[in-house]
């Protein structure tokens, strides 16, 4: 823990969730981070920690990667920001990397996931013209802003904030049967998740994207997918739908598009985007040219080689972790460097999270205990074998 933090708390009286001036909405740790390299932070007292959550699975090429930063910086003494009332070159550039790799037409920049999907479910509605019924998953996150909360199927987070926005259903996650049997005259889409994040890294059976595309097919539907947390290679495809070999009509994507500058984006097929009509959404910030100019680099930089290299990676978290055959692990799960341990009851993972950041390694945590990795796509088979050593002092 960073100890002059933990003075300054002592010092002023107060505990560490009131020591800022900011609204109480994050259980924050004690440590601040102030510079980083690679797949280390490091803290104000200049302590190294290896970084296994890359800020929630956004800094897939690491702290400072020095390509990225030239990007930013070259556009910084350009151009900062003048709207999208006008046109923009990078905007173009990016928008046919994202339609070459989706093999989609059409994109829409905002600032986030969840304007993502915000996006997204208008844009659903529009094409539905008169149709607004949207099915999504138990277990689901989409966000926290009111369209995409609603459909986060998750009783948890709705606590505060009825009445949700209406015009949702839920069914259970991989069970194909109970959309079928939810579909009626008002549905205009289904929104899923290829991998449940925020649940737990939940995986589901292998033909289930298929059967769902093939009921969007049969029955009008558009099928929205959210790749907002496994998309830009986190799992060693661009999109983890593509292991399902399908094609959404729409694609929600953020986190590591501009690997740590806000950017959000909605591709979509033609026949979405001839329902929108200029004014029917907008953005002030969305596709800003600094976020633009990182992320044009981002997909020059994630090539086949690094695709490859992901899922090589991921695969061998999860044999080491198995040679280790730890007691307390029931079950390990993921894909590429999305990967989610799962504990049984006996241990509590936000205690073991908190004990492997006392011993400078940065884990995440999400489901019913289960901790998180989400590591940097440069990690190497040292560092890896650094954390299960560690992980395996802190658990003995």
């Amino acid at each position: 823990m960073n100890l002059k933090i933990l003075n300054q708390v002592k010092e002023l009286g107060l505990s560490h969730k009131n020591i800022t001036y900011h609204v109480n909405t994050y259980n924050r740790f004690p440590v601040e981070f102030t510079k980083g390299k690679g797949a280390y932070l490091f803290d104000s007292d200049n302590n190294k920690y290896l970084d296994l959550l890359s800020g929630i699975a956004v800094t897939g090429f690491g702290h400072n990667k020095k390509e990225l930063v030239e990007a930013a910086k070259n556009q910084v003494d350009k151009l900062w920001h003048v709207s999208n009332l006008f046109l923009s070159s990078p905007q173009e550039q990016l928008g046919k990397k994202l339609s070459e790799i989706s093999k989609l037409d059409k994109v829409f920049f905002c600032n986030s996931g969840t304007e993502a999907n915000e996006a997204a479910i208008k844009f659903a509605r529009k094409w539905g013209n008169g149709r607004s019924t949207i099915i999504a998953a138990q277990g689901s996150f989409h966000g926290r802003t009111m369209g995409s909360l609603s459909a986060s199927m998750q009783e948890k987070l709705w606590e505060g904030f009825q009445p949700l926005t209406p015009g949702f259903v839920s069914v259970p996650y991989n069970n194909t049967n109970a959309i079928k049997n939810k579909i009626d005259n008002t549905t205009v889409a289904i929104l899923i998740e290829p991998i449940q994040g925020e649940s737990g890294i939940i995986i589901p059976d292998e033909n289930y994207l298929r059967e769902v595309r093939n009921i969007c097919n049969e029955n009008n539907l558009l099928m929205i997918v959210d790749e907002i947390q496994t998309g830009i290679g986190r799992t060693g495809k661009h999109f983890a739908h593509q292991y399902a070999n399908i094609t959404p009509d729409i694609i929600t994507v953020a986190k590591g598009i501009a690997n740590g500058i806000p950017l959000g984006a909605v591709i979509c097929s033609e026949k979405v985007n001839a329902a929108i009509t200029p004014g029917s959404h907008g953005s002030t910030f969305g596709g800003n040219p600094i976020a633009v100019s990182v992320a044009n680099k981002v997909l020059d930089l994630l090539t086949e080689d690094v695709l490859s290299q992901i899922i090589a990676q991921g695969n061998y978290i999860k044999q080491q972790l198995l040679k280790e055959n730890l007691s307390g692990i029931s079950d390990i799960r993921g894909k590429g460097l999305m990967i989610g341990i799962e504990f049984n009851k006996e241990i509590e993972v936000k205690d073991l999270a908190l004990k492997l950041l006392q011993n400078k390694i940065i884990v995440g945590t999400a489901g019913n205990n289960v901790l998180r990795l989400l590591p940097p796509f440069i990690i190497t088979n040292e560092e890896v074998d650094f954390f299960i050593e560690t992980l395996k002092i802190v658990f003995d």
